[in-house]
């Protein structure tokens, strides 16, 4: 009777582990992957103190541009939103504990709220640009559907100028250009921060070649001058290129080509 009872358990945990999504990698959490990234960046002081780095680069970046200025324009510096001066990593740990991958409705839900909180750095920075008399542009891809709810948020934290008059978001396309530009018929832009590459010009948007390495190696000078980069190791465009793939990938799929797309041993 012992026998039956461990033949019946153990066959029992068989097939427990086949219906576990955790062990089948066609169904398993399909944000599963972001788990460390976003621990890295709620609870990392690294994290932080790269967001204090880059800030404060900015700051004496600035500092030398005002202080050689002659131009005849007003002065701006230009800023994306997400994971630039706004944290939005509560988001990533909703889509990890609810299973479900990213829309535009989830995003939506989020941002709706008006609840991220400002990165490290940011707003100190900003107010002392505006204190500079140094004028700031908000250009992100969030949809302008969004424009209310973000500027709410923005203006709850204290960011100067949060207004509709310096918030550009996304209609058409995500390529930031044209609105760059749009800021610079009346603005020298000083200095540009963000998360992704393509916040700083169109020249970074294609990586087909080397991810475009060697695009950020031609312009490595203008990293901590013009050019601020912020931390985000949960998500960007430059997935694109790692998981670029002729057909769609279930979570399974795009978890061994993360793997196989990493330098080991063997790739040195």
């Amino acid at each position: 009777m012992r026998k039956i009872f461990f033949a019946i358990l153990i066959a029992s945990g068989l097939f427990a582990c086949q219906q576990n999504p955790a062990n089948n990698k066609d169904t398993q959490n399909p944000n599963e992957h972001l788990v460390m990234a976003t621990l890295w960046y709620q609870r990392a002081s690294e994290c932080r103190a790269l967001y204090y780095q880059a800030f404060n680069a900015a700051k004496l970046s600035l500092d030398k541009q005002l202080a050689t200025y002659s131009g005849k324009k007003a002065k701006a510096v230009v800023v994306d939103i997400d994971e630039t001066v706004l944290d939005n990593s509560p988001f990533e740990t909703n889509s990890i504990r609810t299973g479900k991958s990213y829309s535009s409705a989830a995003w939506k839900e989020w941002t709706d709220m008006a609840k991220a909180q400002a990165t490290p750095g940011a707003l100190e920075f900003l107010k002392y640009a505006e204190s500079k008399g140094v004028e700031t542009f908000y250009i992100s891809n969030r949809d302008t559907s969004a424009t209310k709810k973000t500027l709410q948020n923005l203006k709850e934290l204290g960011f100067p100028f949060a207004d509709e008059a310096h918030i550009l978001l996304k209609t058409n396309t995500s390529v930031k250009t044209e609105r760059r530009n749009k800021v610079s018929e009346t603005h020298d832009i000083l200095i540009l921060a963000g998360d992704n590459i393509g916040d700083f010009d169109e020249f970074f948007e294609d990586r087909s070649e080397n991810y475009g390495f060697g695009k950020v190696d031609s312009m490595k000078a203008l990293f901590g001058a013009k050019f601020i980069v912020l931390p985000n190791p949960m998500y960007g465009s430059w997935e694109k290129h790692v998981l670029k793939s002729d057909r769609k990938l279930n979570a399974g799929e795009k978890e061994k080509l993360r793997i196989k797309r990493l330098i080991g041993y063997e790739e040195i």
